[in-house]
């Protein structure tokens, strides 16, 4: 389903200083701005931020997000990218949350090269490389 934001923790699994969540699709600005109230971030810039659980306003934790707009992002969608603590708590609280959200779903592997293939950002070399 193509139209549907889809999300995966990018930096890879494991203990780390850091985390990269990336989303991909119509839904990922919403989600930033229910995520965090940042609602009309600067294109390509890192704003600090801190997430907040949607429904409790618990906050998970303070850190950067960028948004990348469509059709001049990686897959050729509305891209967020949330730099975050890379502790277990803060990468499960995350999934969870995401996980949570209204038409947004894990990541299938490989589904953010499928869809800059599917949107033109990549040939079938560049894709089959990555």
């Amino acid at each position: 389903m193509i139209d549907q934001t889809i999300f995966a923790l990018s930096s890879g699994a494991g203990i780390a200083g850091i985390a990269v969540f990336r989303l991909s699709g119509s839904a990922a600005l919403s989600v930033l701005e229910r995520l965090t109230g940042l609602s009309s971030p600067a294109v390509r810039y890192a704003h600090r931020v801190v997430v907040t659980h949607s429904e409790t306003k618990e906050i998970i934790d303070d850190g950067l997000a960028l948004y990348f707009p469509g059709p001049s992002s990686f897959t050729g969608e509305d891209v967020v990218e949330l730099h975050l603590h890379g502790s277990r708590a803060v990468c499960s609280e995350m999934v969870s949350l995401l996980s949570a959200q209204p038409d947004v779903r894990l990541a299938e592997a490989g589904e953010f090269t499928r869809r800059a293939f599917d949107h033109g950002k990549l040939d079938l070399t560049a894709a089959e490389a990555l």
